[in-house]
């Protein structure tokens, strides 16, 4: 039994995550953000996204691209068959998807192979790496017809044993990595950390910054000068995070789709409140401390950091844009193939994905290159958006 398990006077075992991290907080003296958010959104059995399958959607939290129908894994699974085939269709082949939630895009893109190219589908290998069991379970059910070609693993680290030329790609995930919240004061940043509040819920503590190598490098990376009390977030855990995922390919590309910004833009010393939220019933608020574990957690990517780890892993920068623009250049023989007879209900998804007032300039998309020969160009405007050296 987990020592975070307490007893009620009935006798029943019970999970109390507000009560877990008190304790955790009166060890330590207080939390790095990082550490709560994880508890808050990861725990095992009483996290956010281990609670159920029903935040997406409608009738839960948020929406997401995967929300708008079944166009956007369309759309997805076009891009991946091109690459397929440009590659020379590699056989057998392998998609990760990281995040997949209850496996809905996964399905979505699994029909579309199906019938865009049976071929490209039948040498496939899907592997959705998912370390909540909650997940897994709704992952394999939702994907029970391709249960052949769908693999669910507890983590990315499990196909690296027989990596295979592919894609590893990932919607709306980048940005529900833990991060650290820093606020800068007097000429020097200081941690935002949690603790408890004398009402028995939580409070924003600060504290000096941690010991650690990649966190300093970051910071010192910003440079000198921020408005006092100007607060942001970091994270320093991409390359855990990628790494793994490269090891399970011996070439393709790596995908990210997410709302952020470049670097210059996510620290501009005018956003001073940085981009910390949280999301409920479709509402977004600006207290992360309230009620860990019922609500979603978030903050935007610094692409320039992602791009950063992923370059430093091997990987090349092939195109970082608008959500708009690429799903529009991925979608053009599609677009043209409807002339004829255009699809309304297909259409308005379409449209929902890529016009500026709903998804398409909210969200952006970094796709890198891994160990392919020859390695893509990425045009100079990818490399200045995201302030790269060339």
């Amino acid at each position: 039994m987990p020592d975070d398990v307490y007893t009620t006077p009935g006798g029943r075992a019970t999970l109390a995550l507000a009560d877990l991290l008190r304790q955790r907080i009166a060890a330590a003296g207080s939390l790095g953000f990082a550490e709560f958010m994880a508890g808050a959104l990861y725990h095992p059995e009483l996290g956010y996204y281990a609670r159920s399958t029903r935040q997406v959607g409608r009738g839960g939290d948020f929406f997401t691209s995967v929300s708008v129908g079944p166009l956007f894994g369309e759309l997805l699974a076009r891009r991946f068959c091109a690459w397929w085939e440009g590659a020379g269709g590699p056989t057998p082949w392998r998609i990760i998807e990281s995040g997949a939630h209850d496996g809905r895009l996964a399905s979505d893109i699994l029909k579309a192979l199906a019938q865009l190219n049976p071929a490209a589908l039948a040498a496939l290998q899907y592997a959705i790496p998912e370390p909540l069991p909650q997940l897994r379970a709704a992952q394999m059910e939702t994907l029970r017809p391709f249960a052949g070609q769908v693999s669910v693993v507890a983590s990315a680290a499990e196909l690296a044993a027989a990596p295979l030329p592919g894609i590893a790609f990932g919607n709306e995930v980048l940005d529900a990595l833990p991060f650290h919240v820093v606020e800068w004061h007097h000429g020097r940043w200081q941690a935002c950390n949690v603790g408890c509040a004398a009402d028995g819920g939580f409070r924003w503590v600060l504290a000096e910054i941690p010991d650690e190598p990649e966190l300093i490098a970051a910071l010192a990376a910003l440079g000198p000068e921020f408005p006092e009390g100007y607060r942001t977030e970091i994270r320093t855990n991409h390359a855990e995070f990628i790494r793994p995922l490269l090891a399970g390919l011996t070439q393709g590309r790596v995908l990210w789709l997410d709302y952020g910004f470049a670097k210059p833009e996510y620290y501009h010393p005018a956003r001073t409140a940085g981009t910390l939220r949280t999301f409920s019933r479709h509402r977004a608020a600006a207290d992360p401390l309230q009620s860990p574990g019922e609500i979603d957690l978030t903050a935007h990517v610094d692409f320039t950091a992602v791009a950063e780890t992923c370059v430093a892993l091997g990987c090349r920068v092939a195109a970082f844009c608008t959500q708009s623009a690429w799903l529009t250049a991925v979608a053009r023989p599609w677009l043209l193939a409807m002339e004829d007879r255009p699809d309304a209900r297909l259409l308005r998804q379409f449209q929902t994905l890529v016009h500026p007032a709903h998804l398409g300039t909210r969200f952006q998309v970094l796709e890198m290159s891994w160990h392919e020969s020859p390695p893509p160009t990425a045009t100079a405007a990818d490399w200045h958006r995201l302030a790269l050296p060339e």
